[in-house]
């Protein structure tokens, strides 16, 4: 299970890191100083969002790395799991909150936030609900 999880982090990890990094170069653009304080709260939220993701998604590398070889791999799967799980969910909130400071920025469209939520209702179906719904369906409950 723990090259499964490994290349699933390896997915998670590369759009995590290309998102936090454009985040961190948004701050220096020149018309962040135009920004209203509700979109630079936006902003700072989806940055600490970011560096929560990325940590939670590169956990597992550390993890793995630090109990090598000390015959704890099953425990290493289940907290890597969890890890990666906690670091899906902050992407999803990093995702969001992005989304929303670039619509409301480029757009100024009272019609925004129903748009995010669209977008977060389809992230929520396609990242959770259809796996567990296909969890559910196709297998007999014995976690396998």
């Amino acid at each position: 299970m723990w090259g499964d999880l490994i290349q699933e982090i390896r997915v998670a990890q590369m759009g995590v890191q290309i998102l936090f990094g454009f985040l961190l170069t948004v701050v220096f653009a020149p018309t962040f100083a135009d920004l209203s304080d509700t979109d630079r709260r936006i902003y700072i939220v989806t940055v600490v969002l970011g560096a929560a993701a990325t940590g939670a998604l590169i956990g597992p590398v550390s993890l793995h790395r630090l109990v090598s070889g000390r015959r704890v791999k099953p425990q290493a799967v289940t907290w890597a799991s969890r890890l990666t799980f906690v670091g899906l969910i902050l992407l999803l909130l990093t995702m969001v909150c992005a989304l929303l400071l670039i619509l409301r920025v480029a757009t100024h469209d009272p019609y925004v936030p129903w748009i995010v939520t669209g977008v977060v209702v389809w992230y929520v179906l396609c990242w959770f609900a259809l796996p567990l719904w296909t969890r559910r369906r196709h297998t007999s409950g014995t976690g396998h």
